[in-house]
């Protein structure tokens, strides 16, 4: 492996003159017709290229913009002298998915957001594909080390096989400890696999997560809800030393709009699971792919809103509209999605909030009642509250309906864990800097602690608990 640059060997005025190099992508009028990844590989030269862009800022914006702090300047150093696997070594010293992560994370509000180019008015390093490039050849050309440490004999239950539980397994694998990972699911990913469409990530790269994690020697088990028969003090009883809660926030949330019932109306992750996930790997009452008529309307403003927009259009539907009851300025998701699909040909309906759901007399949705809206004062959430407009309503004429309003926690792990504390309806508790719960032996991350977020967060916090669980185990004996 290359050593870290000297700063004198960086020509920064120079760097700074290079062009940057687009990253490549299906044009709309293509990737509509599939379901296969929008963005395609940089070649090995464009790659190259691109990472000589980095002036390897001496303070590292980028990486401390991370969540995970990965050593950004120097895996784009040995990038871009042709050390594809050194640079994607560099990215895994502090993170276990890199091939998702370089994918799927916002870059444009983390490590690119600070990159330097950004205060110039210039696109900024294309770190997340660089990312992904390295972290897909390594796996391609020299795979990946599964060296672990001699057994320990120590015995983990990790709940929920999504990014932070497959973390702490992984982790805890390299240290010698035996671990089990129990997920409701009939396969592993969690929201990988079952929330992420695969024109943002190719499935197959979760499969491989799995396999990965599985010559580690970890164990899987699935279709299995802890909570639900099997409980947390279950596990413990049973010889599980430790257990990890990374059973993530998938709870639809409550609508409340009248109608919600009628055919024709899905609920966001169901609807993605039945469009996006293959037939052996959905849960039975799932088997069946969504119908979409031609008129699609998707209620909501986040990420999963635009996967179900653009999911919609590529299931064939001759209209597909987003409704959202503030204003673009508001809205929380990835930008870029938003980009991508209006190239998709997706409208948007702003300031429009649904006031109920009517029916074409056989109980299939035919049409929705909408009202407008103005913005008022700042919520709790910072953004203004939208306020009803009184004798705004109108028809809109629909065919099918997706609601992505948001997701809460599955409250049963605190319901069936004595002595577990939660908050806000089943958010669990925990020591920030060791992911520690209430309960002597119970760790916890992810989408459960904090609610919905980012897969890099929930990745953050699966290497912080992994370690603590690693010194409780040790140090216990």
């Amino acid at each position: 492996m290359l050593p870290r640059p000297d700063a004198k060997q960086i020509d920064r005025k120079g760097r700074m003159a290079l062009p940057h190099q687009p990253v490549p992508k299906q044009p709309p009028e293509e990737r509509v017709r599939n379901f296969e990844e929008v963005y395609r590989h940089y070649d090995p030269e464009s790659a190259v290229t691109e990472a000589m862009r980095c002036i390897q800022c001496p303070a590292a914006p980028c990486s401390k913009a991370c969540p995970l702090h990965n050593d950004i300047p120097l895996a784009l150093w040995q990038l871009e002298h042709g050390e594809f696997v050194d640079a994607a070594t560099v990215f895994r010293r502090t993170s276990t998915m890199s091939q998702v992560c370089g994918r799927v994370c916002p870059q444009i509000i983390q490590c690119e957001g600070a990159c330097i180019y950004v205060k110039k008015g210039k696109p900024p390093v294309a770190i997340g594909r660089l990312e992904a490039f390295v972290a897909d050849y390594q796996t391609a050309h020299a795979g990946r080390d599964i060296a672990t440490a001699a057994p320990t004999g120590h015995q983990v239950a990790v709940v929920g096989a999504g990014p932070a539980g497959l973390t702490v397994a992984q982790i805890l694998a390299h240290f010698g400890h035996s671990v089990t990972v129990f997920d409701a699911w009939p396969s592993g990913g969690g929201i990988l696999r079952y929330g992420i469409p695969k024109f943002k990530m190719d499935h197959r790269i979760v499969d491989e997560l799995i396999a990965h994690t599985e010559r580690l020697g970890v164990e899987f088990v699935y279709s299995t809800r802890i909570g639900e028969g099997l409980t947390v003090d279950d596990l413990l009883e049973g010889g599980y030393e430790a257990v990890f809660l990374g059973v993530g926030a998938g709870v639809a949330a409550d609508p409340k709009i009248p109608g919600c019932d009628l055919e024709g109306v899905y609920s966001a992750t169901p609807f993605l699971i039945r469009a996006n996930v293959d037939g052996e790997l959905r849960p039975r009452e799932l088997a069946e792919p969504p119908e979409v008529g031609k008129r699609v309307v998707v209620i909501g403003g986040g990420d999963t809103a635009m996967d179900c927009l653009r999911t919609s259009v590529r299931l064939g539907a001759e209209s597909v509209s987003c409704v959202y009851r503030r204003t673009e300025a508001e809205m929380p998701g990835n930008e870029r999605d938003r980009a991508l699909a209006r190239e998709e040909g997706v409208g948007f309906e702003w300031l429009t909030q649904p006031v109920r759901f009517l029916d074409d007399g056989n109980g299939h949705v035919v049409s929705m009642e909408c009202q407008r809206m103005e913005l008022g004062e700042p919520d709790e959430s910072g953004r203004r509250r939208p306020i009803p407009i009184e004798g705004s309503e109108f028809l809109m004429a629909v065919d099918t309906v997706v609601l992505a309003l948001g997701y809460w926690p599955d409250s049963r792990i605190g319901e069936t864990t004595p002595d577990l504390e939660t908050r806000d309806w089943g958010l669990i508790e925990i020591d920030e800097e060791t992911g520690a719960t209430s309960r002597p032996g119970v760790f916890a991350g992810g989408d459960a602690v904090v609610g919905p977020d980012l897969v890099v967060t929930a990745v953050a916090h699966g290497r912080r608990a992994a370690k603590a669980i690693h010194r409780f185990l040790v140090g216990s004996h």
